[in-house]
């Protein structure tokens, strides 16, 4: 049998939509083979190291890095957001509850919907500019305190008030802990968020845009981001990248553990990346951030990663595969004192900027992202048979 033929009109691509450029940005890019992405025109990495986490925000709201009065009250304003909406912080108890096996970022999705609800967002088709980012400053904002607030719940803990007087990072390590946070923990935790905060055009911002496109509220769009970025395949990798180094266990056991995964075929979590075909570059800071708290763990991840690539390039020549973010990300926040179960939660925590940015460039452009897809089944149309 064969089937009927794609419509005229349609245009045959590779799996994924790999290389398929799907539209235009202004708010970065990743180029993979020169091992480098940035943010507006930014790089992404100096960015990381000499600015903080509410600079970036500005950045890829606004198009333009702030001075300091605009950073202050930048800063002031989304600092102000932080506090949850009354029904919205009722609700969480039994999100948490519910959310007991699967944790806080499935948790995230609900909260999210129940925070637009309560606040009122409308589509974003709707509204003006600067409406959208008034939603979206109040749902990026809102992201930190739920995400922890459902962590502490869901360990029998009650959940830690925000500080208005403390920054983005410092006030999520604060309202995870209950306690005040050492400044070397701040800005580690810090870099590692702002090198998060957007990457091009991966699932869940593609997933962000798509939704974005039908018109609908920016909740909406984030939640639909959330359940791209659930997926193991992309952002629940720095937990199973550490639960690899928890397999290995000791330095002897590095060449025959790492040789049998290969050779059977099995990933092995933190290394390779769909887009970068040289070192990532977001590992290379995350691993200098290690290496400046030192310890037994890390001495480990670099062997671990020096043998890998080593058996890599052995056992596959001529493919270049590296250590990704998630490597090194685990480590870093593991010595930051992050429970695994927040790792990808607080990539999230980051990622809801990029994925904001993207929905009100996205909301500018009233075409619909529609796709084609070829059918491969039964030949239409066939008799249907009597019942």
């Amino acid at each position: 049998m064969t089937t009927t033929p794609a419509a005229p009109t349609a245009l045959a691509v590779p799996r994924g939509l790999a290389g398929v450029v799907v539209t235009d940005t202004a708010l970065g890019d990743v180029r993979g083979r020169e091992g480098f992405y940035h943010y507006r025109q930014y790089s992404a990495i100096e960015l990381a190291r000499t600015r903080s986490f509410e600079d970036v925000w500005y950045l890829m709201f606004h198009g333009e890095l702030p001075d300091r009065a605009a950073s202050a009250d930048f800063t002031a304003r989304t600092a102000r957001l932080r506090v949850l909406p009354a029904d919205v912080r009722e609700a969480l108890p039994a999100i948490a509850r519910a959310g007991a096996v699967s944790g806080p970022l499935a948790g995230l999705r609900t909260a999210l919907s129940l925070l637009g609800a309560s606040a009122g967002f409308r589509p974003v088709y709707d509204l003006d500019a600067e409406s959208r980012r008034t939603d979206a400053l109040a749902a990026c904002a809102a992201v930190p305190t739920i995400l922890t607030a459902l962590q502490r719940l869901g360990q029998g803990l009650e959940p830690v008030e925000p500080r208005a007087d403390l920054p983005y990072a410092a006030n999520y390590l604060y309202m995870l802990t209950g306690s005040e946070p050492e400044p070397a923990r701040v800005r580690a935790i810090e870099r590692y968020l702002i090198s998060t905060v957007d990457h091009g055009f991966n699932a869940s911002t593609f997933t962000a845009r798509v939704v974005a496109s039908t018109g609908a509220d920016l909740a909406a769009c984030l939640v639909a981001a959330v359940g791209a970025l659930s997926g193991p395949l992309h952002g629940g990798a720095p937990s199973r990248a550490l639960d690899t180094l928890d397999a290995i266990g000791t330095p002897d056991r590095i060449d025959g553990w790492i040789r049998e995964q290969v050779l059977s075929g099995r990933r092995i979590m933190g290394f390779g990346h769909p887009v970068y075909r040289t070192e990532d570059p977001r590992s290379r800071m995350l691993k200098s951030i290690a290496q400046e708290s030192g310890g037994p763990l890390v001495d480990f991840a670099v062997e671990v990663e020096r043998q890998v690539e080593a058996i890599l390039a052995e056992l596959k020549p001529g493919r270049e595969l590296h250590t990704n973010v998630e490597f090194y990300a685990g480590v870093v926040m593991e010595l930051c004192g992050l429970p695994r179960a927040m790792f990808t939660p607080t990539f999230a925590a980051a990622r809801v900027i990029g994925w904001s940015a993207n929905i009100l460039e996205q909301a500018e452009d009233s075409k619909i992202i529609r796709p084609a897809a070829r059918y491969s089944g039964t030949p239409a149309p066939q008799p249907v048979p009597a019942p």
